[in-house]
């Protein structure tokens, strides 16, 4: 379309377009093909396909949602490449999915790795560096579980979906305390475990009389709360 063809009082273009009223018809078509095509190609892909979706899948899904895009929109493009397209895809997938199953190295690197972002009621900052969260989306992670201080979780873990698995200990143990700072009010309810100090970094514990002065011996940080049990 050339400059001089654009009028900011063309509603008929605005809305509209410059396709045929014809095309709408045909676009109705379109948009039932490439809807059942794109079940079936989720159908063939596996069950996964509906639930937290890996970084690979994630990639699959919107290689379909790009190669449908323009056959639907596209007048002169025609629907044949778009089921190339997705028979490639749903190939690789599947091709991914049976490699996977059969070499462990092979599916750490296409699928990740189970990550281990709290053990024994003390954070993995490692695990948090290579998951690339920080601190305070983690235990916005734990508070969304219910989890009040890191004493009360024996391991939390980012499976390779992204998705969380937070595991408790059937008794709580003295941990640091993770809810908002702001909100005074409720971290003065919690009950403190006397004699017991908590890194406020990655919530190492250390026994003492009053508040250590020295760094943590875990992650070097010099910042120590109270330990508490509820």
């Amino acid at each position: 379309m050339k400059p001089e063809d654009i009028h900011l009082t063309d509603w008929l273009r605005i809305l509209v377009g410059e396709v045929p009223i014809s095309f709408y018809l045909e676009a109705v078509l379109r948009v039932v093909f490439i809807y059942l095509l794109l079940l079936a190609c989720m159908r063939l892909m596996g069950t996964r396909m509906g639930s937290v979706l890996t970084r690979n899948e994630m990639v699959a899904m919107v290689s379909l949602a790009a190669a449908n895009g323009v056959a639907l929109m596209a007048p002169d493009r025609g629907l044949v490449p778009v089921v190339v397209v997705a028979a490639i895809i749903v190939g690789y997938q599947r091709l991914i999915a049976w490699w996977a199953l059969r070499s462990k190295k092979f599916e750490s690197v296409v699928l990740d790795d189970v990550r281990i972002l709290v053990q024994d009621g003390r954070l993995q900052l490692n695990g948090l560096q290579a998951s690339v969260l920080s601190r305070e989306q983690m235990l916005a992670k734990l508070r969304q579980g219910s989890v009040r201080n890191l004493g009360m979780v024996q391991r939390a873990y980012q499976e390779a979906s992204g998705d969380f698995s937070i595991l408790m200990f059937t008794e709580p143990q003295p941990g640091l305390s993770i809810l908002p700072t702001e909100d005074t009010a409720f971290r003065d309810e919690q009950r403190k475990a006397e004699g017991q100090f908590a890194c406020g970094s990655c919530g190492h514990l250390e026994s003492d009389a009053q508040v250590p002065t020295h760094q943590c011996t875990r992650c070097g940080e010099q910042e120590w709360q109270p330990a508490v049990l509820g």
